[in-house]
């Protein structure tokens, strides 16, 4: 072991493909510099995983958490007169920042190092929520709102039919280098074709897009955050044919995986592998890819691979039912959860 060199042994998912191999991880300057194999798996190895990525989240409803709504979704969060922006915009910004960084803390709390927001209230929202993160092990990706975008990451659009001038807003953006998300078939599939004609970073939801829409999504390599939970809780899905996460990932689709409005879901991505898992009948592999894979657009991976920064988990699966498991992967997305995480190695930079 070379100075400054920090070795981590255990049970990895490794790589875009999350391959299970006892390795030891050779960790330098936060960055996984040698991956070794092992022949045999040590006595009470931990398991590691890459750090979760939440790719969709309003981390600013955290000051409404299960308050009392009843309506429809454009009642509840469509912009400018939803009940969430009323919320938002009677907050005091000391309010508003102590909400935020509670729910930060809690996302580093189950493993997640790093979330995509769309956060309202212009430049001044964007700035209460990087006030909210700072110093913490969480790194946000902010998709702002009423001139925030120039500010933040990107722009965070709720969807085409919601926004005035949004060809001057998009415009604007992109002629600033930023990012450019939309909601989209959230509630049907009619604002899924204007979206794509802005040649979006980042699709949320799709809930009722349709094969040929998802189609052009995978064919454009154009992701999409799926957010299923709050699609129940917001009555906008009721089966597993919505969101068509299945068909997604059959027509080859980029899927990215969110917990969207934390007035109504926890932004705990554990509970989000669980659903997704059950209800949907994802595929453990793509389920845990989609918790991580969002994490390119900070532009550090969290995958774990050589060269890669190191932002990986450690679960201790010795001193619990884990340790009956017959398949790592499957008991990370059914049965793991916060309880289990030891240790975190996060480097962002």
């Amino acid at each position: 072991m070379s100075a400054g060199e920090m070795l981590v042994e255990g049970i990895a998912l490794l790589g875009d493909d999350l391959l299970e191999r006892p390795v030891t991880l050779a960790v330098q300057d936060g960055r996984i510099h040698r991956i070794e194999e092992l022949s045999a798996i040590p006595p009470g190895a931990p398991w590691i995983c890459p750090a979760l990525f939440n790719a969709h989240t309003h981390v600013g409803d955290s000051l409404a958490m299960d308050i009392a709504a009843q309506g429809s979704l454009e009642d509840l969060v469509t912009p400018p007169s939803g009940l969430k922006h009323r919320i938002l915009a009677d907050a005091p910004r000391g309010t508003l920042v102590r909400g935020m960084r509670a729910t930060v803390k809690d996302m580093i709390r189950s493993g997640t190092a790093g979330f995509a927001d769309f956060r309202e209230g212009g430049r001044s929202g964007v700035e209460a929520l990087l006030s909210a993160a700072g110093g913490l092990s969480c790194a946000p990706v902010i998709f702002g709102r009423e001139g925030g975008e120039l500010h933040g990451h990107g722009l965070g659009v709720s969807s085409t039919r919601d926004v005035p001038g949004l060809e001057e807003k998009v415009s604007a953006a992109r002629d600033a280098g930023k990012l450019i998300a939309f909601h989209a078939g959230e509630r049907d599939s009619s604002d899924v074709d204007s979206a794509l004609a802005f040649d979006p970073d980042l699709l949320i939801h799709c809930t009722h897009a349709n094969t040929r829409q998802l189609r052009e999504c995978a064919e454009r390599s154009i992701p999409i955050a799926v957010c299923p939970r709050a699609n129940w809780r917001l009555k906008v899905a009721r089966s597993a044919a919505t969101p068509p996460i299945r068909r997604m990932h059959e027509l080859g689709c980029s899927v990215l995986l969110g917990t969207d409005n934390v007035m109504f879901v926890q932004p705990d991505l554990w509970r989000e592998l669980s659903f997704l898992y059950t209800v949907y009948g994802t595929n453990p592999c793509d389920a845990l890819r989609s918790a991580v894979a969002g994490s390119e657009f900070l532009s550090r991976p969290f995958f774990i691979k050589e060269g890669n920064y190191a932002n990986f988990l450690l679960l201790d699966c010795s001193r619990s039912s884990l340790s009956l498991s017959r398949s790592l992967q499957t008991s990370l997305v059914n049965r793991a959860g916060p309880e289990n995480i030891v240790r975190k190695v996060l480097n962002l930079g």
